[in-house]
């Protein structure tokens, strides 16, 4: 019987760590790999009260470093363990001074070089999902919320990564396929038995995926080298708009990796105005960057004591949720509100770290200290995808806007 390898969660493709917990949809509910000495535990955060609290579900054992949890919207942790050389789906809940446990089944990997992980969290919440990632082939499993244990729903040929939800109702799918030498976005529509269709594609020899989208507004966030070859850049668009795809000259941090891990929901047919945080992994640490598209500017902010690194979730009126343990508060959220142009803060030091700029690139000084001004570059070939939320008969899909062909006349460097 073959051992699928374990792929770390959030962050494996763009050089950021693992992220430090995984949050429903809603902000209700987050689940953690907790430390109790040397050993590992599920532990389930409630957020949505007065004050955040953490419940402890620890097992008849410790727990290995490849398992993964994942909180559902009612409450229950569903738990990823690799056991006997099968991956093993249970959900964990509170039971009296214990924990209880259901168990969903199993996913056997008939090749060996087959990783196995779950997916972000479905938008749903009473679902959850697994990418199984062949050499030559995807699998999507629907691990909990079917009616008969994990079922395979889609099957995606070449060798995916990534993974980001394009609608509320978790249908669509987004993953980064590899074929041909480059990596192209593709869009997985769930409800049609796992149909294929390209969602973003640059230039032909490009490296193009996709790393977070909000339903509400339509913006997509983008990382692809193909404004400059051979160097992967931020970017952000618009589902099913034609516009270019921008790079914004801020989001170019020399020796930092950055990673957008929330955005603003609520924002209907505003993406310029939604608020994007975003992950910076640098030399001096793992801190927070907050942008808009409409912006051109990142406001660095540091991360509180003990940040669950790369985790957080922006509420709609402008508040982003920082989950944090750390000895003196072993489960807390810091708050930071960045309402238009404003800038306060509950359980934060809204100041730039020591050493970081506030960046901005439209060629004028930030009013915050640590000032550095980035002036706009020109981007020699600018992007515009065609990008669609609910992709249409493939007989019919507009092919992708190349990079060459993009329509200039509206590009903006924002």
């Amino acid at each position: 019987m073959t051992v699928c390898a374990i792929e770390p969660a959030a962050g494996r493709e763009d050089g950021a760590g693992r992220a430090g917990c995984a949050i429903t949809a809603d902000g209700c509910y987050a689940a953690r790999l907790a430390l109790a000495g040397d050993s590992l535990f599920p532990e389930r955060w409630t957020l949505d009260g007065p004050e955040p609290y953490a419940v402890p579900l620890p097992g008849n054992q410790p727990e290995e470093p490849g398992t993964e949890v994942q909180p559902l919207s009612d409450g229950r942790v569903l738990i990823h363990r690799p056991v006997d050389g099968r991956h093993a789906f249970s959900l964990l809940y509170p039971a009296g001074p214990g924990t209880g446990e259901l168990p969903l089944g199993a996913v056997e990997c008939p090749e060996e070089e087959t990783r196995l992980r779950l997916l972000p969290p479905a938008p749903d919440g009473r679902r959850a999902y697994a990418l199984a990632v062949g050499p030559r082939s995807a699998a999507v499993w629907l691990v909990a919320g079917g009616a008969f244990g994990p079922e395979r729903v889609a099957e995606v040929p070449g060798r995916c990564s990534g993974g980001v939800w394009l609608d509320r109702a978790g249908r669509m799918l987004a993953l980064d396929r590899e074929a041909g030498g480059c990596t192209k976005a593709v869009v997985v529509d769930l409800g049609r038995g796992g149909e294929v269709s390209p969602l973003l594609q640059i230039a032909d020899g490009s490296d193009d995926r996709v790393l977070l989208a909000d339903p509400d507004s339509g913006l997509l966030l983008i990382r692809s080298d193909a404004p400059s070859p051979g160097r992967d850049r931020l970017g952000w668009g618009v589902l099913g708009s034609t516009l270019p795809v921008r790079f914004p000259e801020c989001l170019r941090l020399p020796d930092c990796t950055v990673t957008p891990f929330a955005v603003q929901p609520g924002q209907m047919l505003t993406p310029e105005g939604c608020a994007v945080a975003l992950r910076v992994d640098g030399a001096l640490g793992s801190w927070v960057g907050v942008w808009r598209p409409a912006e051109r500017r990142v406001r660095h902010v540091p991360a509180p004591a003990g940040w669950l690194t790369g985790t957080g979730l922006w509420t709609a009126d402008g508040a982003l949720r920082l989950p944090y343990a750390n000895r003196s508060v072993p489960c807390g959220v810091a708050v930071l509100r960045v309402p238009g142009q404003e800038r306060r803060a509950e359980g934060l030091d809204v100041r730039p770290p020591v050493g970081l700029p506030v960046t901005a690139d439209d060629g004028e000084p930030c009013a915050a200290g640590g000032e550095s001004v980035v002036r706009p570059g020109e981007l020699p070939h600018p992007a515009g995808p065609t990008v669609s939320l609910h992709p249409p008969e493939p007989s019919s899909a507009p092919r992708p806007v190349p990079l060459q062909q993009a329509p200039l006349g509206r590009l903006v460097t924002k």
